[in-house]
């Protein structure tokens, strides 16, 4: 029932718009000069010629665009009318909201106050994107559990999200990481090794930076915009070494995911527009409950929060 309603509502809101411009062509009427191609007056193919009535081309483009909308609609019922059967299916209270259009133009990326360095042109360590959109921005660390069912669990929700992947761990199995990337998700850099990167020197962190970008180019084919130092910890030398490496930005989290609770940044305790979510790629030996679980938990309460989760590549 209520997708027939969401249908119905898409139908008025675009049928509208196409109608004034069917109607506004079908006045206009055909350009030329009155003659048709047979030279008759009126525009008909000779004097006296009775031949079967064309439709205006209003009325051609109107029928042309009530046919595009009827699959348009059709689509999205389908699109929706799964999303709902994949959330039974994985346990979901209510199937996850779909994120909007990404914008045309990305925002603007700023360090946020409070985590600036000395340094000028680095890229911007953040934690939020600007919009005023209600989504929130999904990704998993490291590499050390990698369970196939998180895989078939996201693409069958239709849930974006992003990978920041370190070496030591990735290596055991790099082909799980192509599986993952092979269903639309962007793998990005959180260094060779998970070292604490203020304790190193310079040249030691470029190593960790650039040698994480190669490794990446070289298993999966593109070296990385985005970086994740380990525990978040950073300095002016982390931020000069990854711009040295080709890192554009630098994303941290506002609130972290378990299968047992949420962990929050900021004071009040809540998701806001642009947040990042941090969760980690871990299974029951190392916390209450699976990946899937994991999922199921921030979820509930992406969703009961009026937010849908979008693509963090989309933005940054």
């Amino acid at each position: 029932m209520r997708s027939k309603r969401a249908a119905a509502r898409i139908r008025r809101s675009v049928g509208a718009a196409l109608v004034v411009a069917a109607l506004g062509s079908a006045c206009a009427g055909p350009s030329g000069d009155g003659e048709g191609a047979g030279g008759g007056p009126g525009g008909g193919p000779g004097a006296g010629h009775k031949g079967p009535a064309r439709p205006a081309a209003g009325q051609q483009q109107a029928g042309g665009a009530a046919a595009a909308l009827d699959a348009y609609v059709e689509k999205v019922r389908e699109r929706r009318v799964a999303r709902a059967a994949a959330a039974k299916k994985w346990g979901l209270d209510r199937p996850p909201l779909e994120a909007p259009a990404p914008p045309a133009v990305k925002p603007k990326i700023t360090t946020r106050k409070g985590f600036e360095t000395d340094g000028e042109g680095l890229p911007p360590v953040f934690t939020t994107v600007p919009t005023k959109e209600k989504i929130v921005f999904l990704t998993i660390d490291d590499g050390a559990e990698k369970d196939p069912e998180l895989i078939r669990m996201m693409s069958d929700l239709r849930i974006p999200y992003s990978a920041f992947l370190s070496d030591y761990l990735v290596k055991e199995d790099y082909g799980y990481f192509k599986k993952m990337q092979a269903a639309g998700v962007s793998l990005h850099n959180h260094t060779l090794n998970h070292r604490y990167m203020p304790g190193l020197s310079y040249g030691a962190q470029k190593r960790e930076i650039c040698g994480m970008q190669d490794t990446i180019e070289k298993r999966y084919g593109k070296r990385p915009p985005l970086f994740r130092p380990p525990y978040g910890n950073y300095n002016e030398d982390t931020l000069r070494a990854a711009k040295t490496c080709g890192v554009k930005a630098v994303p941290l989290w506002a609130s972290e995911a378990f299968p047992d609770r949420m962990e929050w940044r900021e004071w009040d305790r809540d998701l806001h527009p642009g947040d990042i979510v941090l969760t980690h790629f871990r299974g029951k030996e190392d916390w209450k409950g699976s990946m899937p679980d994991m999922i199921r938990r921030v979820m509930k309460t992406i969703t009961a929060k009026g937010y849908a989760v979008a693509k963090l590549e989309d933005y940054v």
